[in-house]
């Protein structure tokens, strides 16, 4: 790992009906660099009229181009944007740092470098391999032979809209799938971070066969702009990775046009260690919640320890919290950088406040730090004393921020990690892999991690229960996610 390359301005154009193109006002918006609170430039802002214009370039090339059906095709273009992507992967890292604010390391994991590797070539393999027709047995009725057969075809128009903390690998693993199952889409960017979205409309325009309409990138710093692709009935799915209060309005607006939704929401993950761990070595891991400023909606942001061993475990995190680096995300030491928006960190400050508020005892961080006056730092903190029902405990901060609760046994673990509207990830640590496991299988989770195996990969189906989402990106069953099915009976 080496110091992160230097940034320059990013792609500031959209790209509609395979074209480059200006808003149709001309307005443009700041890209705000986290770490400095500088301008690092400006990107073009969409308006009705261009987010109009993308949905029905996009039904078209759906409806009367071959994209749909044509399998070598939609596997050529794809490995096209793959080859594209990795030779521009450093101008893209340096982007992804400077934009989110993403500490350098993490750009050697899962911000760049985890899903270029897999997320486009793995649906791309799919192409050839998933079984898109089955035949069912033939019935007999009225005095004739039915044969019949299931068919997989692409679900049409998919509004892809993502998040600012993993803006690439969110895009990429939404429209990796979305696109090699046959559909167009229209990709909605944040507006905290539009560069590498942009990047990649660009690369779509100069580096693949991918027809014009197939793919568009739109944009905008209005929500009422993105909103468009939720009522607008040309529009057949909404793939969206963000906030359980956004995914709620997702839900409201796309209703009335019944579009099928695939929702990646939040999280208030726990990580349990057990009474048979080894807490020297366990719970320092529990800082993982404040990597990349804490912004991870699977981030183990509770750590329920035994009751007997709470003083311990909590002088452990204080330890290691207090020792994270974090600060200038250019540094390849640093673990966390800053939050991405004044927004959010006065957002975090209050959860901080709220905390305090309600009895929790404040036993490392807490606060801005003094020596990093520019950009949107919170010290790395750790909250004792707290009962899980208090608000740190139930919602999710997003932010470097742990809360240790203590439980008195086995069954009062699992009890305190489902008290929780969330249901997106957990860990549990113990010295019997097989005690952790039977203890895994009974969180209501859509993932989880014994004695930190991480399941990352392309292959491996993400997603929540409960209000963390509906459905999941990647895999075979994220693939499936983009697919409608048709029975044909013939005589």
């Amino acid at each position: 790992m080496t110091a992160a390359p230097q940034t320059r301005q990013g792609e500031d154009r959209m790209l509609v009906d395979g074209e480059l193109i200006t808003s149709a006002s001309g307005a443009r918006f700041d890209n705000i660099n986290p770490a400095t609170e500088e301008v690092l430039g400006q990107t073009t802002d969409a308006t009705a009229e261009d987010m109009d214009r993308a949905i029905a370039a996009a039904r078209r090339a759906f409806d009367e181009t071959t994209w749909s059906t044509d399998h070598a095709l939609r596997k050529r273009c794809l490995e096209q944007l793959q080859q594209a992507l990795v030779d521009e992967k450093e101008d893209l890292r340096a982007e992804i740092i400077a934009e989110v604010g993403a500490p350098v390391q993490t750009t050697y994991l899962a911000q760049v470098d985890w899903p270029m590797e897999e997320a486009l070539l793995f649906p791309a393999s799919l192409i050839e391999s998933f079984a898109w027709e089955r035949d069912l047995p033939d019935t007999e009725f009225f005095g004739g032979t039915n044969h019949r057969k299931v068919v997989k075809e692409a679900i049409g128009v998919v509004a892809a809209i993502t998040p600012w903390n993993f803006p690439f690998e969110v895009v990429i693993g939404k429209i990796g799938p979305a696109l090699a199952a046959g559909n167009t889409v229209v990709l909605k960017p944040a507006p905290d971070t539009p560069w590498n979205a942009t990047r990649i409309g660009r690369l779509v325009r100069e580096r693949t066969d991918i027809p014009a309409g197939v793919f568009n990138v739109v944009p905008a710093s209005d929500n009422k702009v993105a909103e468009r692709l939720l009522t607008d009935p040309r529009v057949d799915m909404v793939s969206f990775t963000g906030s359980t209060a956004t995914g709620r309005r997702i839900v409201e607006l796309s209703a009335a046009t019944m579009k099928r939704t695939m929702l990646e929401l939040g999280g208030k993950s726990a990580m349990i260690v057990l009474d048979d761990a080894d807490f020297a070595a366990t719970v320092p891991q529990s800082m993982v919640a404040c990597m990349h400023a804490g912004q991870g909606c699977a981030l183990t942001t509770r750590l329920l320890v035994p009751r007997s061993r709470y003083a311990e475990s909590v002088e452990i995190a204080t330890a290691t919290y207090a020792q994270v680096p974090y600060g200038d995300p250019t540094d390849p030491a640093n673990f966390a950088g800053p939050l991405i928006s004044r927004r959010q960190h006065e957002r975090v400050l209050g959860y901080i406040e709220k905390g305090k508020q309600e009895g929790a005892r404040v036993t490392v961080g807490g606060r801005r730090p003094e020596h990093l006056p520019k950009g949107f730092y919170v010290e790395p903190t750790v909250f004792a004393d707290v009962d899980n029902g208090m608000t740190i405990a139930q919602e999710e901060i997003f932010g470097p921020v742990l809360v240790v609760i203590p439980f008195e046994d086995d069954a009062d673990a699992i009890r305190i990690a489902n008290d929780s509207p969330y249901g997106l990830a957990g860990g549990v640590y113990s010295g019997s892999p097989e005690r952790a496991e039977a203890i895994a299988r009974k969180i209501r989770a859509g993932h989880m991690s014994v004695n930190g195996g991480v399941n990352y990969g392309a292959d491996g189906p993400f997603g929540g229960y409960k209000q963390s989402g509906i459905g999941r990106q990647n895999g075979i069953e994220g693939f499936e996610q983009y697919l409608e099915t048709k029975t044909i009976a013939s005589r």
